[in-house]
């Protein structure tokens, strides 16, 4: 039984991987820089989302494409911040995005219209993990409100992620939670990690946010 569960996961992430292959061809062949955004649940993914299309929607064409187990209300909210190209996936139980979805998802999308692509993940640090959605890149947000120690709870998130947002810092001093602990826990997962310390409802810190982002799609697009 051990044998056969292991061998149907491979054949699994096989053909994730082969899907996940072709979209990240495509959104190569368009310049679209995609990123695909996980968390825990109630970290702030959705918020994050919000400001960023509202601070940048006169200069960036952006999609996004949002992942929730059964309801479509992360999407409806990202709609009403202004979001012009947003598509739901409700994946009716699953804990992660995998690249059929993505790729069913992006038949909807004028990929001649869009410059960075977001895929909001399904709230989990476990699965998400396993499965690349032709992005390219994972950018991982924990909040204050959440354990310091979360980085070494799940290190394949961390290390396969190439950005940290540390979000709710205007909550700092409300639990134990400790920012130069919680960056000295991921940093020993992943050294190479970018980290943007941010407050999604007061604002802190997302300028360097946007500037990154907008840089990085830059640089997609000019090759």
């Amino acid at each position: 039984m051990m044998s056969t569960t292991v061998s149907l996961q491979q054949k699994v992430l096989s053909e994730n991987d082969r899907r996940a292959a072709d979209i990240r061809r495509t959104l190569a062949e368009k310049r679209i820089f995609a990123i695909n955004l996980v968390s825990s649940p109630g970290s702030g993914k959705t918020r994050l989302l919000e400001r960023t299309l509202v601070a940048l929607k006169d200069s960036l064409r952006m999609s996004v494409i949002v992942g929730d187990v059964q309801t479509e209300n992360d999407a409806d909210r990202l709609k009403r911040a202004g979001g012009r190209a947003v598509h739901p996936i409700v994946t009716g139980g699953a804990c992660h995005l995998d690249a059929t979805m993505v790729a069913r998802a992006l038949e909807h999308v004028n990929l001649d219209r869009v410059d960075v692509l977001f895929i909001e993940n399904v709230g989990n640090l476990v699965c998400p993990a396993s499965y690349d959605l032709g992005e390219d890149l994972k950018a991982v947000l924990i909040s204050t409100t959440e354990g310091d120690d979360k980085p070494l709870k799940y290190p394949a998130m961390f290390r396969r992620s190439s950005i940290m947002i540390l979000n709710k810092i205007d909550l700092l001093g409300m639990s134990d939670f400790d920012l130069d602990r919680v960056k000295a826990n991921a940093l020993r997962i992943n050294g190479r990690l970018e980290i943007f310390d941010v407050s999604s409802t007061r604002g802190d810190g997302l300028e360097a946010w946007y500037r990154w982002l907008s840089g990085r799609v830059r640089a997609k697009r000019d090759g």
